[in-house]
């Protein structure tokens, strides 16, 4: 099928929408810094999270997450533990007031709020920081300009477009037509009207999404269940639990999909989720990585709406987005054999989602979906462009070109900054088929660094700006290597990274004297980290004997369970509606009632600043 004159109407109206807001909100934007990276710092805690779900609803991860289903089931629900997504309730609980509370820019601006500005390691601690934000930023504006070009051309066939061009395109480059164009939609309104025309722009986008999804599900729960269809899936596909072995056997129904799970590496499924987990957990206890997410944890108005706003995000994400997975699924195994997914090396799962849409959504439906996942990119990107600006403004230009400059040179600059960021991405997805390979060692090196050195900044008071240094740099050239050098699933080889990671740590610590105790209490009282501080809350004691430690440890890592609890069955609840499996959506609707009690007395009554 074509795209109908309503679907096209459709979009276009989205993308005049955000130019309007663009314009909109520039004068707004323009009145200071702090205005155009962070709206002053006074959008409530609720738009906010919209806007952070809103950034994580992108058309990539929806992809994988639909290939997943398909080829998993139910079991898929645990494969995002890899990334973890289980990481939001850490930041909920109390990690997110805890960076809320440094009243800082950027994370690299933390740093000096826990090393100070002073001393062995201070300015390298900077640097790394900044590199491993702008490369990640970077990275994820070259395949989301790649991917996007890649998904609009299903839709949008170049036979259908090229006579209304006034120049020849070739057929290598047709994707990175498609990218430039929609990529400077994003990049007017988002450079425009900064942190303000972004947080709406990711409303209005939210919205389509939640009409969008909500519409798969109920066309897939028709396709499901009028004609008592029944799914053509091996068993153990519709339930989430597991032995140490996956045992889902596709042989008699699609002997293709037992190729992609012995490829995927997932078969000894006990193994793996124990590692996931195992990895998860650390990861969230770091911390968030430089991105859009701390962005907006930054931007919020008190630590307390801080930990509101990262709490919100699950509740708003989750079963909106799985409503959209399990639908897109469920009309993918109905119709399985009416999609072409074809590639020169066999079926190709990653083209389920665009290939389903296509073929099976109603004119209407068909243009609100794609508008949905179009501002899924547009709100990615914008928020990844945001964190991009932010890191260039403060933590170089400011911090070492232009310290004093003006409102009005500010603004200036950042408009600047934002049309080269976009240019540079832009110009890396020319080039990503080629530099693939070398982008993955990059960031996956750089997240295999992370997890140690911001590990210990938070919870050791010994810990010091050189261990942070050396830490980061063992972990990502240790992790370079075994991406290099390894050919699997890069899970497996963590733990070395890690300890690799652990180990740099500890000999850049002790090699450099300790952070000033100044700068130590300083942090330990703004900040109230739990963990192990009694040389730090010994000193402060000295001098306010009034001063309470923090006691939560336990009351946050319970909290942190039943969080993760109730993150499950948000995930969940979704697919058992579409299904209509009646007695697990109850025990699931149960569990989410009971938990939801729990945190309101054991968390949201506790709440504090």
């Amino acid at each position: 099928m074509q795209l109908h004159f309503i679907d096209i109407a459709i979009i276009i109206s989205y993308l005049a929408a955000m130019i309007f807001i663009g314009f909109f909100m520039r004068k707004k934007a323009r009145e200071s810094k702090d205005s155009y990276l962070m709206a002053n710092k006074k959008l409530p805690w609720y738009l906010l999270g919209l806007s952070d779900a809103s950034d994580m609803f992108d058309i990539s991860g929806t992809m994988w997450m639909v290939t997943l289903c398909f080829a998993y089931g139910l079991k898929s629900i645990w494969i995002p533990w890899l990334w973890p997504v289980f990481n939001q309730v850490f930041m909920m609980m109390f990690l997110s007031k805890w960076l809320r509370r440094s009243n800082a820019n950027t994370g690299a601006e933390w740093l000096a709020t826990r090393f100070g500005t002073i001393g062995k390691g201070v300015k390298g601690s900077h640097t790394v920081v900044v590199i491993f934000a702008l490369i990640g930023c970077l990275g994820f504006l070259a395949y989301g300009f790649i991917g996007l070009g890649k998904f609009i051309e299903i839709f949008i066939p170049w036979e259908h477009v090229k006579a209304y061009v006034p120049f020849t395109v070739s057929p290598n480059y047709v994707v990175h037509f498609y990218g430039i164009i929609f990529t400077l939609f994003a990049m007017f309104y988002s450079i425009l009207g900064g942190m303000h025309s972004i947080v709406i722009g990711d409303l209005i986008k939210y919205i389509i999404m939640i009409i969008a999804s909500v519409s798969i599900a109920v066309i897939a729960m028709i396709n499901l269940h009028q004609n008592n269809n029944v799914l053509p899936i091996p068993e153990g596909w519709l339930t989430p639990f597991f032995n140490w072995h996956l045992n889902l056997d596709w042989t008699n129904i699609n002997q293709a999909v037992n190729e992609k799970i012995k490829s995927d590496g997932y078969s000894l499924f006990g193994l793996f989720f124990m590692m996931m987990l195992f990895k998860g957990i650390f990861a969230s206890l770091a911390g968030p990585a430089p991105n859009y997410d701390m962005q907006k944890i930054l931007s919020t108005k008190s630590p307390k709406e801080a930990s509101k706003m990262t709490g919100f995000v699950s509740i708003i994400l989750l079963p909106i987005r799985y409503s959209m997975i399990i639908g897109i699924t469920v009309l993918a195994l109905l119709k399985y054999d009416q999609l072409n997914i074809s590639s020169v090396n066999g079926p190709d799962f990653e083209k389920l989602l665009p290939a389903t849409i296509y073929a099976f959504l109603p004119i209407g439906i068909l243009g609100i979906t794609l508008t949905g996942l179009l501002g899924a990119f547009m709100g990615t990107f914008s928020g990844t462009l945001n964190a991009a600006q932010a890191y260039i403004l403060n933590d170089i230009y400011l911090k070492y070109i232009n310290p004093n400059a003006s409102d009005k040179k500010i603004a200036t600059t950042n408009y600047i900054v934002g049309i080269l960021v976009v240019a540079l991405g832009i110009t890396l997805g020319f080039f990503a088929k080629d530099v693939n390979s070398i982008l993955q060692w990059i960031v996956g090196g750089l997240y295999g660094g992370y997890i140690a050195a911001n590990l210990f900044k938070w919870y050791w008071w010994r810990f010091n700006a050189n261990g942070f240094v050396i830490g980061m740099a063992t972990g990502i050239i240790s992790a370079l290597v075994f991406l290099k050098l390894y050919d699997g699933l890069f899970l497996n080889v963590w733990i070395y990274i890690f300890i690799f990671s652990i180990i740099g740590c500890f000999v850049g610590t002790y090699t450099a004297p300790a952070t000033d105790m100044a700068v130590l209490k300083s942090f330990y009282t703004t900040v109230k980290p739990w963990g192990f501080w009694k040389p730090v809350h010994e000193a402060v004691i000295l001098e306010n004997k009034s001063f309470e430690a923090n006691k939560r440890f336990k009351l946050d890592m319970f909290n942190v369970v039943i969080g993760m609890i109730a993150q499950s069955c948000l995930t969940v609840f979704p697919i058992y509606l579409v299904l209509w499996m009646k007695t697990p959506l109850l025990i699931t609707l149960l569990i989410l009632g009971i938990t939801v009690i729990i945190l309101k007395k054991s968390w949201w009554n506790k709440l504090e600043d």
